[in-house]
């Protein structure tokens, strides 16, 4: 096989005042590429466009690029072909025109000068010195090596080091090779990036899984969910006796939510819990102090947490959380703190009632009371008095005992309510009366209970808590249902 040989390339470039430059190397690079032996820095120029070598005693040009044409003398050498060079060649490479000026096959070296041809290009060159070039040739002695030999190993050679693959053109390079003349006029459209996919089947595609997602949705609505529902909103049917609600909520999603942003979604979700929880037995109304603070339904009454999750242990956790000193958070520019200084006293200070009993709002909704305070002649003006009458009435033969607390018959004879000596052992009326024991029997009820999971005492009572005295809801015939002396039958609230 034939053997390249290492040789002298002596470059010379016009324009610039610079020596010549000498490479001894087995093939000259010639291309776009910075470490090119010819660097021929120009967008119509390949990476590594061509490339010369010797082969026993010859100097062969081989074409390396597919989509910039390389031309000998005007004429197109073929891609990953190789044409002999002789003294007087002219190799044009873009609107490069480089000279063989001199072949000295003795010492083996090989001089180019290369200059830069404005608006040049292979079709302008066609048929420029034919004769002289095919007379310098024809003077050329016949290679006594096989010519085939030489083009293999020129290929062996080259495909070594080129970087694009000449036995395997990409999809992007053009199928046909380049036609002589200007480019801009011998411009004609290919298939060659012609797009593979339509845009209707994108379009297809977006519609297809868009309905999809639309089905899923509907069809299982806790797909999108972070957590389950609790059970009183997946129900398909009321189970509570009277109904809180004005329908039941099925799961659905779009009936409390909104599709938008946060912000219009936490609005919308307030809307709809004050227009569905709205009916003759439930209003979801908001206490005057918690309507100042700007709390809401979604403040107190969190979702997604479990199948089993009863939506009332959250708006009690959301009592404690709130209520706290180390919620330095302010609301109406006032701060909350530790309810009752952490325990559960008599609302008696030093003889003088600290608590602020009922408003006018909790007062209309209780008329029971009204009419009790009527009764004894009271008056808003009668501050203490006022209070005490008000406490008094709130639990006196209304409220059920729980177990730890003494109390007597109600009317029919069934149940046990709370009655003066339930809290006051000795003393009940007039200055004497006992101010100690009442703090204990407060706290045998309000205890550590009230920020835990409602349970159940003997006798089907629910533990005591916040909502207890501090009513959220005034129009719930469920409040505290158990704890209260108010119908003979107590439904069940769980």
């Amino acid at each position: 096989m034939s053997r390249i040989q290492q040789s002298t390339f002596i470059i010379t470039r016009e324009g610039r005042a610079e020596e010549a430059k000498t490479i001894i190397s087995d093939g000259l690079r010639i291309g776009r590429l910075p470490d090119s032996d010819v660097w021929l820095n120009h967008p119509t120029v390949s990476r590594l466009h061509a490339g010369i070598n010797e082969i026993e005693g010859y100097f062969y040009l081989t074409n390396l690029s597919g989509s910039s044409a390389t031309a000998l003398n005007g004429r197109l050498i073929p891609f990953n072909e190789a044409e002999a060079l002789a003294t007087g060649d002219e190799i044009l490479i873009g609107p490069f025109l480089l000279n063989i000026e001199e072949i000295e096959l003795d010492s083996e070296t090989l001089r180019i000068r290369i200059s830069r041809q404005l608006a040049l290009n292979p079709g302008e060159r066609e048929g420029r010195h034919e004769t002289e070039a095919r007379n310098r040739h024809s003077a050329i002695e016949s290679p006594t090596i096989n010519p085939y030999g030489a083009v293999n190993a020129l290929q062996v050679y080259w495909g070594k080091r080129t970087r694009e693959k000449a036995g395997r053109p990409s999809p992007l390079h053009p199928r046909m090779p380049p036609r002589l003349g200007k480019a801009r006029f011998n411009w004609r459209p290919t298939r060659d990036l012609v797009r593979p996919w339509p845009f209707s089947i994108f379009v297809w595609v977006f519609v297809f899984f868009g309905t999809l997602a639309a089905v899923a949705a509907f069809k299982y609505k806790t797909l999108f969910a972070p957590r389950p529902t609790s059970a009183p909103h997946t129900r398909e049917a009321f189970t509570l006796t009277p109904a809180i609600a004005r329908q039941p909520n099925g799961n659905s999603c779009t009936s409390c939510h909104a599709l938008g942003p946060s912000i219009a979604n936490r609005e919308k979700m307030n809307a709809n819990c004050a227009a569905c929880h709205q009916t003759e037995n439930f209003s979801a109304t908001i206490t005057r102090a918690h309507r100042e603070a700007g709390i809401t339904c979604t403040a107190c009454h969190t979702e997604h947490r479990g199948e089993d999750f009863r939506p009332m242990n959250a708006a009690l956790e959301a009592c404690s959380q709130c209520h706290a000193d180390d919620n330095k958070n302010l609301y109406n520019g006032r701060s909350v703190h530790t309810p009752h200084g952490g325990s559960y006293g008599y609302p008696v200070n030093n003889g003088v009632w600290v608590w602020k009993g009922l408003d006018e709002e909790e007062l209309a909704a209780k008329p029971e009371i009204v009419a009790f305070l009527k009764e004894n002649r009271a008056t808003p003006n009668q501050t203490e008095r006022w209070r005490n009458l008000q406490f008094h009435a709130i639990h006196v033969d209304r409220v059920r005992v729980v177990a730890g607390i003494e109390g007597i018959d109600d009317d029919s004879g069934v149940n046990k309510v709370l009655s003066c000596s339930s809290c006051h052992k000795t003393g009940y009326m007039g200055t004497n009366v006992d101010r100690t024991s009442p703090r204990a029997s407060c706290a045998r009820c309000h205890n550590a209970q009230v920020f835990n999971e409602p349970t159940r005492f003997a006798g089907g009572a629910e533990t005591p808590s916040c909502t207890s005295c501090h009513v959220q809801h005034l129009k719930d015939v469920h409040w505290a249902p158990s704890l209260l002396n108010l119908r003979t039958e107590v439904p069940d609230v769980r």
